[in-house]
């Protein structure tokens, strides 16, 4: 790939002028890595060079698989995509609305039942308290755990919207899991396991950290004000009460591309048929209808910045992507799909051109805009090989 040592220049660059402690990037087609490289530290305070086959947490980019997982469930009959998810998940049945904080009583009964497909596009109304005051307020009040404290208690939240009116980012992906697990009588863990890890050829991702991902494990950093960086202590409960399938996997950039690739070849991948070609469409496809995905604004600036990508295209949700519906600056084609986890992990996938991207790196807080330079260096260069490539081949 033409542009391998201008990827390679800026990620490098971005290291070692510590603007971010080390970084995994990855970039495939269909049928093959076009691009693969590790720079800087895996932990800032130890002397371990950045690897390709480093372990992540990679926080939302779980909610991806989950969906996929639950997709599966759908094409079997076992899940249905606009039935009420109450008939699945009896903790749904009856959702409850959170109109504020006065003395009569702040929640009111929902006039609509939560769907799955609501769940999956981020309308059926939950929230996550980093991007929600009120949710933030609520689970003060009430004691309640956060979400990552991976316990059933922390599911037990109202909905801040009638459901299928808005678009918020929430634990939403988390019941999916749940939905699975109910369905199946089996395990978020183990279901991922045996039915995407295991026929994708992804055999280092897993909520549970084992021995041999433990000694490639990256640690996490925080960047302070003056935007220095700093190790800090951060691990996901290893025993977790619920396996968090909005955010609870640890893996590597050659496992997600892998994934990746699955939905570039149209839900097929290391010989395995995981999902049909129309239930990939499905999932590539805009589920919000004239709804759009706006700025989340924060309520926790030490976990995560304002987000608001591409803000100037308006932006769609399927089952369960960002989907970008211009071309965007770095040359991602209309119709591309996206997503994100809180430590500064990003991937896209981009059907129209066969291409996808994975960038992994570890710190907080969320969208850092040295992260995100990063990240739009690394998919420029990504795209300016491809058309170097196409140009070549045309000639």
């Amino acid at each position: 790939m033409q542009s391998k040592a201008e990827i390679d220049q800026i990620l490098r660059q971005k290291c070692e002028a510590k603007e971010i402690p080390g970084v995994v990037a990855m970039a495939a087609t269909g049928s093959e890595v076009i691009y693969q490289g590790a720079f800087g530290k895996r932990d800032l305070s130890k002397d371990d060079d950045m690897t390709a086959d480093s372990v992540f947490w990679i926080a939302s980019m779980t909610k991806a698989i989950t969906t996929a997982a639950g997709m599966q469930l759908v094409e079997q009959g076992k899940l249905s995509l606009d039935e009420p998810i109450g008939n699945v998940l009896p903790d749904l049945a009856s959702p409850q609305v959170l109109e504020g904080f006065d003395a009569n009583g702040e929640l009111r009964p929902a006039t609509k039942a939560i769907t799955l497909r609501h769940l999956m596009t981020h309308t059926a109304g939950f929230a996550y308290n980093m991007w929600n005051g009120d949710c933030a307020q609520y689970l003060e009040k009430t004691g309640t755990p956060a979400i990552t404290t991976c316990q059933n208690a922390a599911l037990k939240t109202p909905i801040m919207s009638e459901p299928g009116t808005r678009w918020e980012y929430g634990t939403n992906i988390d019941f999916v899991g749940k939905a699975v697990e109910a369905v199946t009588g089996t395990r978020l863990d183990a279901y991922l396991r045996d039915n995407m890890f295991t026929p994708l050829g992804m055999n280092d991702t897993a909520f549970k950290i084992t021995d041999s991902m433990r000694q490639r494990l990256v640690g996490m950093h925080a960047r302070g004000e003056d935007g220095s960086l700093a190790p800090i202590p951060f691990e996901l409960e290893q025993e977790p009460e619920f396996h968090m399938g909005g955010g609870g996997l640890y893996g590597t950039a050659a496992d997600y591309i892998k994934f990746t690739q699955m939905i570039l070849n149209k839900g097929r991948g290391n010989g395995n048929q995981v999902l049909k070609p129309e239930t990939i469409a499905l999932m590539s496809q805009n589920q919000i209808g004239d709804l759009t995905m706006g700025k989340m604004v924060t309520v926790a600036p030490i976990y995560t910045n304002d987000v608001d990508l591409y803000p100037d295209i308006v932006k769609k949700w399927g089952l369960s992507f960002l989907i970008t519906t211009a071309q965007t600056a770095e040359g991602r084609s209309a119709g591309s799909l996206a997503w994100a986890g809180l430590a500064n992990t990003y991937f896209w996938i981009d059907p129209a051109r066969d291409v996808a991207g994975v960038i992994l790196m570890q710190l907080l807080p969320f969208a850092d805009a040295k992260c995100l330079e990063a990240f739009a260096g690394f998919e420029r260069g990504v795209y300016a090989g491809l058309d170097a490539g196409s140009g070549q081949r045309a000639a």
